[in-house]
């Protein structure tokens, strides 16, 4: 039995093809939930929801609203409906839900890190179902999750979860079109596993911003840290139980986790930035060069903003160590873009 869960419910699970809450489902999500808390399993729901049930009440909106604008609006009245509903489902369960909402700059930055961690603990910790989704009512497009996928793996990183569980409206990755009957899902993938771009489609769904192609990539980064993840479909019958009692036995696909990531992240030592030989050369001629995205050709470890990391050539040794002015999935984004933005200042780099 797992001892903490993550699990991200999908739009398309929770909503009806006309956009309205499908409140039968959420209210068996939620039983699921309460019986896994009972045999001693943390669960931490990461839900969306929130846009599509804002747009469902708010059908006559002024086509002039941007695309930003109007999902903050939706948000706003969608999120109180979304949250007032879960609410009533876990006290009909004799049981309390709480909400966190997030943005992915509490991610950067160890004080909002920090903060939101320690939310989610004091909620476990007294039994509090902790329900977490994007802040979209003040989020801007740039800065935006890329969808809930992504915000459920870091909160599975962040929180130590044993498996992250992403429910969707299909049964998990076809090694083909889902439509063609001769489509087959993928019971497992390996570390090694090949690519599996050919597998998907790469449409998004109906709710939601993510796609297929965006769960699978996710949940490779997330089994690479350790951590197992599951793609199944929400709308089957107590997935949730099926899935922790007989995983094997339930349809679904399984990501292995690499053996001993998990452990091996929290290694401050392995925590660095690999720069240019070229970069290296000129700041060992001590003339002061700060150091900028397009100099870094690699990101070892997890880091925050303002964190020290080490600075290392391509060939692993040591030139000094530097105050970072972001965190390390950013600096890792940054480095494959055209961007020339600064990573560490010179005035916060000390060469050996």
């Amino acid at each position: 039995m797992c001892k903490r869960i993550t699990v991200k419910i999908g739009s398309n699970v929770l909503t009806r093809k006309d956009g309205t809450l499908d409140v039968t489902r959420m209210s068996a999500l939620v039983d699921q939930v309460v019986e896994l808390n009972r045999r001693g399993t943390e669960v931490i729901l990461v839900s969306s929801g929130a846009v599509a049930s804002g747009r469902s009440e708010l059908r006559d909106t002024p086509g002039t609203l941007s695309s930003v604008a109007a999902r903050q609006l939706f948000s706003a009245v969608g999120q109180a409906k979304l949250m007032n509903r879960y609410f009533d489902l876990f006290r009909g369960n004799g049981s309390i839900c709480g909400q966190v909402l997030t943005t992915k700059e509490f991610f950067s930055t160890r004080t909002h890190y920090r903060n939101q961690k320690r939310c989610m603990d004091v909620m476990l910790e007294n039994g509090v179902v902790p329900i977490v989704n994007e802040n979209d009512t003040i989020s801007l497009t740039e800065l935006m999750f890329t969808d809930n996928d992504e915000l459920s793996g870091l909160v599975a990183k962040m929180m130590n979860a044993d498996k992250l569980i992403i429910l969707s409206n299909i049964d998990g990755i076809f090694d083909g079109d889902p439509a063609d009957p001769e489509s087959r899902v993928i019971r497992e993938v390996l570390p090694e596993t090949e690519n599996l771009k050919d597998c998907i489609q790469a449409t998004k769904s109906q709710f939601g911003r993510g796609g297929m192609l965006t769960k699978c990539s996710i949940a490779r980064h997330i089994a690479a840290e350790g951590i197992e993840v599951v793609i199944a479909n929400g709308k089957v019958e107590d997935i949730l139980l099926s899935l922790i009692e007989n995983p094997a036995g339930t349809l679904s696909t399984r990501f292995v986790p690499t053996p001993g990531s998990k452990s091996a992240k929290k290694d401050s030592t392995k925590r660095a930035v690999t720069i240019l030989s070229e970069l290296a050369k000129s700041l060992q001629t001590g003339k002061p060069t700060s150091i900028y995205s397009d100099g870094i050709v690699g990101v070892s470890g997890e880091f925050f903003k303002d964190e020290v990391v080490r600075v290392i050539t391509p060939d692993g040794s040591q030139i000094g160590v530097g105050k970072v002015l972001c965190s390390s999935e950013e600096v890792a984004r940054l480095m494959n873009t055209p961007e020339h933005q600064k990573i560490i200042h010179y005035d916060y780099l000390f060469l050996d």
